[in-house]
């Protein structure tokens, strides 16, 4: 572990802190007191809140605490939402100590049928961001997925996204990833079932921030979100995968941005493919440790006149086709402030749909939600954040 006063500055954010991480820099900073640690952490993470002064200590106890630890929730700037079928879509704009805005979006999802209906040809629309591995009853309850943000801007400059016209401004440490959750949680009151890692950002170009965030998201002792319950999306990013693939953490959600199946469309819209090609990450895709159950998610955002022609849909079959169990997750294009193109229309979607599972590909229509607020797929974030100076985080990964 970083100890306190080496490479970590004071105060530490416990939010970046798993709980064993944390109490042993209770451990090594306090001479006496430090035992409550274990006790201070669930509050911590549940609460948002360093509340030393509730336990039976001495106030020198808690003065050393507060010296060398903090909890670094972020400001809420303002909250906007869409009202819909099945719940409201809320965007929170977040901001860090630095100034920097960033954007976490809570998603109503109503539990629906089981993943053995997926495969039926009239299988109906299903909510944004789908839970696919826990559709398990016919409840018609609400869950809610918590759309998580971890870099300000992006640098893989994909064309049809809002944050890629950003640039990369700077990565989110793991206790700014963490304090998203904690944040809306305990200022917003937001339940959260389901984590996301698709908001602003490509998760795995922040490999070690993100990967010490889930250690910390996943504590026991914490808020313990079972790895089923996690998703991480990428565009493709080759060293991120192989840094998640050293987890083996094999009931960890994983998603695939591919937008096009051939390297010509694909680097157009996609400029990472330039760099990792279809056949590059279509060979790092079927070597991904996989549990007996898992479901490769191949996120697909359908633009009119650039990705939906019948070919398109032959082409994704042949990506996919080595890749074990995969589920098609189909994004209608949401325009933003630059569109490409316009939003399909309805026959253009249910067209696409049937030519991928003539092909034998299950396949998931995401519903739109948030558009009217900016928050749907593809148009977080805020250009006019790029006029800011850029900066680099001060505070490292940490340790598990």
């Amino acid at each position: 572990m970083t100890l306190p006063g080496s490479e970590m500055s004071l105060p530490l954010d416990i939010l970046g802190l798993t709980s064993d991480a944390f109490a042993a820099a209770a451990r090594f900073a306090l001479p006496k007191g430090h035992g409550i640690a274990r006790l201070l952490y669930p509050q911590v993470m549940y609460a948002g809140r360093l509340a030393v002064e509730d336990h039976p200590v001495s106030v020198d106890t808690v003065a050393a605490f507060r010296q060398h630890f903090t909890v670094g929730l972020l400001e809420v700037v303002r909250v906007v939402e869409e009202p819909g079928e099945f719940g409201t879509t809320a965007k929170a704009i977040l901001k860090t100590h630095d100034g920097y805005e960033v954007e976490c979006v809570r998603i109503p999802m109503r539990r629906t049928r089981p993943m053995s209906d997926v495969r039926g040809p009239m299988s109906p629309p299903v909510d944004e961001t789908s839970d696919i591995g826990h559709r398990t009853s016919d409840q018609e309850d609400t869950d809610y997925t918590l759309c998580l943000s971890s870099q300000v801007g992006c640098k893989m400059g994909c064309t049809f996204c809002e944050t890629g016209r950003m640039g990369l401004i700077r990565h989110l440490t793991a206790a700014e990833i963490v304090s998203e959750v904690v944040t809306v949680r305990a200022k917003l009151g937001w339940p959260v079932r389901n984590l996301v890692f698709m908001g602003m950002g490509e998760a795995l170009d922040n490999a070690d921030h993100v990967i010490q965030a889930l250690k910390v998201l996943t504590d026991k002792r914490g808020l313990h979100y079972s790895q089923e319950r996690i998703t991480i999306c990428t565009a493709g990013h080759a060293e991120g995968l192989a840094k998640l693939a050293a987890l083996n953490w094999k009931r960890l959600n994983l998603s695939i941005s591919l937008n096009a199946a051939n390297d010509e469309a694909r680097s157009r819209v996609m400029p990472v493919n330039r760099k990792t090609p279809l056949a590059e990450l279509q060979r790092i895709l079927a070597a991904y440790p996989q549990r007996k159950n898992f479901t490769l998610g191949v996120n697909y955002c359908l633009m009119p006149g650039m990705n939906d022609a019948r070919q398109d849909a032959t082409d994704v079959a042949a990506f996919c086709k080595p890749l074990g169990r995969v589920l098609i997750n189909l994004i209608p294009y949401n325009p933003g402030n630059a569109p490409l193109t316009r939003a399909p229309d309805e026959d253009e979607i249910v067209r696409f749909i049937g030519w991928l599972r003539e092909d034998g590909l299950p396949v998931r229509r995401r519903i739109t939600k948030g558009r009217s607020i900016m928050a749907a797929c593809g148009q977080l974030g805020n250009v006019e954040l790029r006029k800011k100076p850029r900066v680099t985080p001060s505070v490292p990964a940490g340790d598990a």
